[in-house]
């Protein structure tokens, strides 16, 4: 087996050959190193049907040990199982052949029903456990303690990280997006909601001095996320910080103390992209215990290394490239035994019901540029004396595209009604079961994106009711799902030059019409993402917003790009990707 692991290729047969005799006649495994790199790696290499074929065909040479083996790969990576039901099929098959041949006792060493269910799992929105907590807490997310919001942010991205499995990674490696693979979109998605959701929070407050503060606050929360060793929401949060729409804030910049922004150049430096994220692999190496590392990194590792290595050492495709298998192992192992050790955090039911529902709002990155303008116009050049020092180039890599899952309504009607509930429970301070102009007021520093009080009250008697707040986010969450805003005019289209889709973030391969560009606004996309593209067509936006209440307009959102992006990576098809601050970039 060690001989075969130092080789630089072998054929499938080789490796499940080697596999088998991994086992000794005590049933012992020996090592498990290259049992189980194949067992994790061979989709790249051979369908995992046909994998069982060849451990059936295996049994009439050496029965005990393809038992062994069928029952290390059930036990070990029991989803393949659960997600599959034509190779659960077959590998019942073999253990009725085993039954048949008189080998009782190699039988019993396969159990299939002892294979959870992972349905639970695959669900795109997974309702939170109840866990309560002796003591009452503010759910004014401003107010709230930066540790105790750290940690529900944490239990909320653990929970969508331990959702991914293996296959997701295989499935995102080999299409090299994210279509048809809804549980990593998701957590994608959350990333960059909590990211927009900070600038809201920031854009909501009228005063350049209240600016300041919550912008100071998400520093601290970013502190205590580091200390938490969570990496993840902590690039969030610095992302979403030194978004051009906030940093763009001189006003505010300058009511910031001078500690807190050598505090948050640090944070910045800790996740920059420099040197391939140098200073955070560093870090996160050093970490023991629970540690979440940022996805994105570890996702462009993944690319990195299928694109420059093949898979096969001959052109004939019979021999496996072992040094690539072994690389990709090595990532897929790291990422998978993350999910084995939870942080340890008691998590407050209301405030990750309100959380959630915060952040699964969506607005396009023009919207939320535009509230900044209007918080703090442009200045002429010569308006000023002297204007505040520009804040410190971020080269934060904003890895992912946002892209908001189709939603079941039923499970939306329950998260509105969860946090409709949890509102009522922890702002309705009288108790008489509806929410008054004052009340109104408290809640509105949790939602910046609320409408106003009379718009809620519609039966215009100075009070909400717990129907009536229901009813409004129902409203709002069909319009916000509203696809008018999304409509292109799509046309075939041949690129000769490096383009990648807007909706995976996926290369546009092929020599001869390989995309779809939209004629209106440039969009690019592969053919299989122009229904699920997030992006609005800008032409037929900027029609939309003048009918349309912009606080019920159709939402979506993408990062700025990340700065000392190399050439090659660029998008750099007909459109530029300009947004609207006049900055390029990749959306990945």
């Amino acid at each position: 087996m060690e001989s075969i692991l130092s080789e630089q290729s072998a054929t499938v047969d080789e490796l499940v050959e080697a596999c088998i005799q991994a086992f000794d006649e005590k049933g012992t495994l020996k090592d498990a190193s290259l049992v189980r790199m194949f067992l994790m790696m061979h989709p790249w290499y051979i369908p995992s049907t046909d994998m069982a074929r060849k451990l059936v065909t295996a049994s009439s040479v050496c029965c005990s040990s393809c038992g062994l083996s069928s029952r290390y790969w059930i036990s070990e990576f029991p989803a393949e199982f659960n997600l599959n039901p034509e190779l659960e099929e077959q590998i019942k098959d073999f253990k009725d052949l085993l039954t048949t041949e008189g080998n009782e006792r190699q039988s019993q060493l396969i159990d299939l029903d002892s294979v959870p269910s992972y349905k639970w799992k695959r669900q795109v929105t997974q309702r939170v456990p109840s866990v309560s907590k002796k003591r009452k807490m503010s759910l004014l997310f401003d107010h709230l303690d930066s540790s105790e919001l750290a940690e529900h942010l944490t239990f909320l991205e653990y929970k969508s990280f331990c959702k991914i499995l293996f296959q997701d990674y295989h499935s995102f490696v080999m299409h090299g997006c994210t279509v048809d693979n809804p549980i990593l979109e998701r957590f994608i998605t959350l990333f960059n909601s909590v990211s927009q959701w900070i600038q809201l929070m920031v854009l909501s407050k009228p005063t350049a001095q209240q600016r300041a503060a919550v912008v100071s606050h998400f520093i601290r929360v970013a502190q205590k996320l580091l200390q938490l060793q969570n990496f993840n929401t902590l690039m969030a949060v610095v992302g979403g910080l030194s978004n051009s729409s906030i940093s763009r804030l001189k006003d505010t910049q300058s009511h910031i103390s001078a500690e807190t922004n050598k505090v948050f150049n640090n944070l910045i430096e800790l996740v920059t992209s420099c040197g391939n994220y140098s200073q955070y692999r560093k870090r996160f190496s050093e970490c023991s215990g629970f540690r979440f590392p940022i996805l994105g990194v570890h996702l462009k590792d993944l690319i990195a290394v299928h694109v420059a290595l093949p898979d096969w050492a001959d052109k004939e495709k019979t021999r496996v490239n072992l040094a690539k298998t072994q690389q990709l192992y090595a990532i897929l192992q790291e990422l998978t035994l993350i999910q084995t050790t939870p942080p340890n955090i008691e998590s407050n039911t209301d405030l990750l019901n309100l959380l959630t529902v915060s952040l699964d709002q969506y607005h396009t990155e023009e919207e939320i540029y535009q509230m900044s303008l209007q918080r703090e116009p442009r200045k002429p050049a010569n308006s000023s004396p002297t204007p505040a020092p520009e804040p410190k180039s971020t080269m934060i890599d904003e890895w992912a595209v946002s892209v908001k899952p189709n939603a079941d309504p039923t499970i939306i009607k329950k998260h509105i009604e969860k946090m409709v509930e949890s509102v009522f429970k922890n702002f309705d301070t009288d108790g008489d079961g509806h929410i008054s102009r004052d009340e109104f007021e408290a809640i509105r520093n949790n939602f910046p994106y609320l409408s106003k009080f009379g718009e809620l009250d519609k039966n215009q008697d100075g009070k909400i009711s717990r129907e009536e707040m229901i009813d409004y986010f129902l409203k709002a969450s069909s319009l916000l799902n509203c696809k008018m805003g999304f409509i292109h005019t799509f046309t075939e289209t041949t690129y000769v030059k490096p383009t990648f889709c807007e909706h995976c973030a996926g290369f546009i391969w092929g020599f001869y019409k390989q995309g779809y560009k939209c004629k209106a606004c440039g969009v690019n996309c592969h053919k299989a993402c122009r229904s699920r593209l997030a992006v609005e067509c800008r032409k037929r936006t900027k029609s939309i917003s003048h009918e349309t209440p912009p606080a019920l307009q159709a939402r979506s959102y993408s990062f700025p790009p990340p700065a000392n992006t190399p050439p090659s990576l660029q998008n750099s098809g007909e459109d530029d990707g300009t947004s609207v601050d006049g900055k390029k970039g990749l959306r990945f």
